[in-house]
């Protein structure tokens, strides 16, 4: 009579470890496939906001060459530069090189790099005079190889 106590204690035992350890690796494993959809979204959200951040850089950037060109193509150069224009050419510059840092935070070193070449490249055709218009030629003679090699290294980066 003792044994049989001893084996449906025993087998008490044996069912409530089993019972212990299905729990365990199964929470263990939901915690697993949480951690991996929480990293997955994270990823996700991380490369959404590279996207748009990409977007506005090229975005801001082409606004500054369109600013640039309105100043050239104008009869009169230096009328062109009205109080208008400058605060517009200031306000593009100073948004193309915050979102220029920004991709240095988010991005490669290369790509940063890259940008940080465009920008400075938009930068310096916004603020070209008449002499340096004739010595360095077409604004996109200065901007179109920096803007290649950005266009070609963010290509790289996003997929």
């Amino acid at each position: 009579m003792q044994t049989q106590e001893w084996i449906g204690l025993a087998g008490v035992a044996v069912g409530g470890a089993l019972t212990y350890l299905t729990q365990f690796s199964t929470a263990r494993l939901t915690s697993r496939n949480e951690d991996r959809r929480r990293a997955d979204q994270r990823a996700e959200a991380r490369r959404e906001e590279q996207l748009q951040l990409l977007r506005d850089f090229i975005t801001i950037a082409q606004q500054g060459v369109r600013i640039a060109e309105q100043r050239e193509i104008a009869a009169d150069w230096a009328a062109a530069g009205t109080p208008e224009w400058f605060a517009a050419a200031r306000d593009v510059i100073d948004r193309l090189f915050v979102t220029e840092r920004m991709i240095q935070i988010l991005f490669s070193r290369d790509l940063y790099q890259r940008a940080w070449k465009y920008a400075t490249a938009v930068n310096r055709v916004m603020w070209r005079d008449p002499d340096e218009i004739a010595e360095g030629g077409r604004l996109w003679d200065v901007s179109d190889e920096p803007q290649t090699a950005f266009l070609n290294a963010a290509r790289e980066a996003v997929f």
